[in-house]
């Protein structure tokens, strides 16, 4: 199985930023734990901060992987494009978001690409990554 995971702005800065939302564990250190513990999924991982790259790793994904599991940080509650390219696809999505947007400003209570998801996950940390893995699974 054929897995990837797409980040979008700031997640970059994981482990370095708001560590008391965001927790003090880097990205690339999760990501590599994670890959330990499912060694047959074929797991990628990629992150921009530029919506257009995002909208076009959702249609490349589209084509070549089995699921995605989509972070796309803050365009998540402004893109249309990003809801867009999700709804465009037929490779299923499931959108993350490492803490509880809910108990958070009240923007970051509406989700553009959520309607077009297999579901989403809040609230779990990076745990909220493995979790949609296992959804896949």
């Amino acid at each position: 199985m054929k897995i990837i995971i797409i980040n979008g702005p700031n997640l970059n800065l994981l482990g370095m930023r708001e560590n008391d939302i965001y927790g003090d564990e880097t990205f690339t250190d999760f990501l590599e734990k994670l890959q330990q513990k499912f060694p047959k999924v074929n797991l990628s991982c990629y992150q921009s901060n530029i919506e257009g790259e995002l909208i076009d790793k959702l249609h490349e994904a589209g084509k070549y992987f089995d699921g995605i599991i989509l972070n796309a940080a803050a365009y998540t509650h402004t893109s249309v494009g990003i809801a867009d390219a999700v709804r465009a696809i037929k490779t299923p999505v499931v959108e993350v978001h490492i803490s509880n947007t809910f108990s958070r400003e009240d923007f970051r209570h509406k989700s553009f690409t959520a309607p077009y998801s297999k579901g989403i996950i809040v609230g779990f940390g990076l745990q909220s990554y493995e979790l949609a893995l296992q959804s896949f699974l």
